[in-house]
């Protein structure tokens, strides 16, 4: 893998592992659909002079039809995905849903595999099915306390999954790269939020249950001020604008398997930087969990040869077993 493209990976890598970390800093502030808002807003509004500068560099002219395969894709993201993200985060641990949000690779490249015919070598595969046991293991799906939190969650990573999907089919039936791409879906996204926002503050809303209070008279920048300014901007800019431009640049630079790593590696990540920023202490099985997601992950990058030794080691270990 070149320098580059390998630049492309751990950038946005370590901006998404923070980005549960940032959130839960920003959380106390702000409304968490109104931070939904600003930071799909401002980062697609962050990304917008590049996607200008593709059109123009590419004589690319938008149809009609075009925007609107990018108001669906931004529909799809920030409207239903991500309120679903924010929506399981209010009934279960954060910790968790990150992890789970995290899987959003593995659907699309089922998604992929089984509605576009992508081809899934027996290296991804493997990897694949490692990291979802890495998964497991730390989300500990059979001493779940909220089993609704981990539904919605599992939700919004599918959808996730199923956005990346479509922004690639989208993207390059329109003819523009993946951060001109990203840029649309957020700004149309955003601007369709907001709509539904404003229905927040009709008589309509105010039937909603108790416990969905943050969903009644949403504001819009309530909490932005000179002292959440530099975390907003952290989060709308880099966590949300340029970690999703790089990883979406990221597939056409180096491919769909080996990008999914900047999502696959983030749940072995997030609990470290975690640890270091905001002193939260890993568990034994996180951290066995996290061992498991690294081997997926690096069989990921080492490639065929690698995992058919291991696979075959696997296979030896079993005869032996058996034999034994």
């Amino acid at each position: 893998m070149k320098l580059k493209g390998f630049l492309y990976i751990v950038i946005p890598m370590f901006l998404f592992s923070s980005m549960e970390i940032a959130l839960k800093i920003a959380g106390g502030q702000f409304n968490p659909v109104e931070l939904n808002f600003i930071r799909f807003l401002i980062g697609g509004l962050a990304l917008l002079p590049f996607a200008i500068l593709h059109l123009k560099k590419n004589g690319v002219k938008m149809s009609l039809y075009d925007w609107g395969r990018c108001a669906l894709t931004g529909f799809v993201i920030v409207v239903v995905s991500m309120t679903l993200y924010q929506l399981s985060i209010q009934v279960t641990e954060a910790s968790v849903i990150a992890i789970i949000l995290s899987a959003n690779p593995i659907f699309g490249l089922i998604i992929g595999f089984v509605f576009l015919h992508e081809k899934l070598s027996r290296t991804n595969v493997f990897a694949l099915v490692l990291t979802l046991v890495g998964l497991l293991i730390i989300i500990n799906p059979f001493n779940l306390k909220n089993p609704m939190g981990i539904v919605l969650g599992l939700l919004a990573s599918i959808i996730f999954g199923v956005y990346g999907v479509m922004s690639r089919i989208n993207g390059h039936k329109i003819g523009i790269n993946g951060l001109s791409m990203t840029c649309f879906s957020f700004l149309f996204g955003s601007l369709e939020l907001g709509a539904l926002m404003l229905l927040s503050h009709t008589p309509m809303a105010q039937s909603l249950p108790s416990h969905y209070n943050e969903f009644v008279n949403i504001p819009f920048f309530k909490g932005l001020t000179l002292q959440t300014l530099p975390l907003i901007l952290y989060i709308s800019v880099l966590v949300t604008g340029v970690a999703f431009g790089l990883y979406f640049i990221s597939m056409e630079e180096v491919g769909i398997v080996q990008s999914s790593l900047i999502f696959l590696i983030k749940p072995a990540l997030a609990p470290v930087l975690s640890l270091f920023i905001l002193g939260e202490a890993i568990s034994s099985r996180t951290i066995f969990g996290i061992i498991v997601i690294l081997l997926g992950s690096v069989i990921t990058l080492v490639g065929e040869d690698i995992a058919y030794r291991v696979i075959a080691l696997v296979r030896h270990q079993t005869r032996q077993h058996h034999t034994n």
